[in-house]
């Protein structure tokens, strides 16, 4: 079945390419991807996948019954949302979108999850188990696309034994692919803080509150949850890259705004640094005269990924790609809303390299310069396809 996959994923290959130019050319920002869904939906409609749609807004659940349906249940998934950001690479199908553009690669994770559907579906007979194809809006943006598919009940008709994710990497050539067991991205929340005072004329501090200097002492006090209250081997990202003071040379503004991201990988450590950040927050702009209010929803939890799915899935990619093109990504602070899907269900989300001759000198993603090979298409379809089938055995 080995040589028949990468033959059928050959085949496809052309398919994959297509697909990927079209979604590159038209981007959508999260939660607004209804011409994704769309072509989504006519792809799978014509390679005569039956699916459910608007399932957590744009969100997309496809079905491949292989013969005695219940035997097990695999999901694989692909994000479909673009980010805001203005392309600067000049390709006949560079983004027609202004200030939007694939910057993450989730062009080319929906294009290989759809050539991975065509080889899967052609094998259904040959194969006993369900296929459940996660196409997930608003993977960029909180509450996130797949949380929102959860709540709306993607798998309550079904629930996958299994679920795969896996993402483009700049980091790894073409070709190869990168795997890591146990917590390999961090939570993330955000942090969104208005100070609030009595402003006025610089030269009489004595008669306003300050709140630029609130907000940056504020800035500053907050540093202290990492250096001192957080546990010394607990891996913790405490950020501000927002800080808008709109004042001037000698006017204080009644209000500061300042926004940040915290991540760790301790979900009981998470829970206690956000006390610790609102708390210090408050008594820190009170002790300016100033009042803070502050928001921090819900955001995401961190991905860990199942040891002995994982395991197994490094054997099976070991014999798809071979062992010199199986690697181990490091830790990571960034994160993932497919740590939604991992929370619940044994979980593997992996990255395939996209770095060849066509994009040596390529952009890092989320950059307006970043671009993907399009030779690692072949790789990120049969990888799917492979993983899935060997899975169902």
């Amino acid at each position: 079945m080995l040589s028949k996959i990468k033959s059928l994923s050959e085949s496809v290959f052309p398919y994959a390419v297509d697909c990927y130019r079209y979604l590159h050319a038209n981007p959508e920002l999260s939660f607004q991807e209804f011409e994704t869904s769309l072509f989504v939906q006519n792809q799978l409609t014509e390679i005569g996948i039956p699916f459910r749609a608007e399932i957590g807004g744009t969100g997309i659940l496809g079905k491949i019954q292989g013969k005695n349906p219940a035997k097990r249940v695999i999901a694989l998934r692909a994000d479909m949302d673009a980010l805001p950001i203005q392309e600067q690479v000049e390709l006949p199908w560079k983004s027609k979108n202004a200030n939007v553009m694939h910057a993450c690669g989730h062009d080319a994770h929906t294009a290989c999850l759809l050539a991975a559907a065509k080889i899967l579906n052609s094998l259904r007979n040959e194969f006993e188990g369900t296929i459940l194809l996660v196409f997930q809006p608003g993977e960029e943006r909180s509450p996130g696309g797949a949380n929102l598919m959860l709540k709306d009940g993607v798998f309550d008709e079904l629930e996958p034994e299994i679920i795969i994710g896996q993402h483009v990497s700049e980091d790894y050539p073409t070709g190869s692919m990168a795997f890591r067991s146990g917590s390999i991205m961090a939570s993330a929340d955000e942090i969104h803080v208005s100070i609030r005072g009595r402003g006025g004329h610089g030269a009489k501090p004595h008669l306003i509150n300050d709140t630029v200097l609130a907000a940056a002492q504020t800035l500053v006090s907050l540093q202290q949850v990492k250096s001192r209250l957080c546990p010394p081997l607990t891996p913790m990202v405490l950020s501000f890259g927002k800080l808008i003071a709109d004042g001037t040379t000698n006017v204080i503004p009644n209000e500061v705004q300042m926004s940040g991201t915290f991540r760790t990988y301790d979900e009981i450590w998470r829970k206690q640094a956000k006390a610790h950040i609102r708390r210090i927050i408050t008594e820190t702009c009170a002790a300016y005269g100033c009042n803070a209010e502050i928001d921090m929803p819900e955001g995401y939890p961190f991905l860990k990924n199942d040891e002995e799915i994982t395991r197994q899935a490094k054997k099976f990619a070991t014999e798809l790609v071979g062992a010199e093109n199986v690697l181990e990504f490091d830790q990571r602070l960034t994160s993932e809303d497919f740590a939604f899907f991992s929370q619940r269900y044994p979980a593997c989300f992996y990255r395939f390299g996209i770095k060849g001759e066509s994009n040596a000198d390529m952009g890092r993603s989320h950059t307006p310069t970043f671009r993907i090979d399009e030779e690692a298409l072949l790789t990120g379809t049969s990888e799917l396809a492979w993983l899935v089938w060997k899975f169902l055995q």
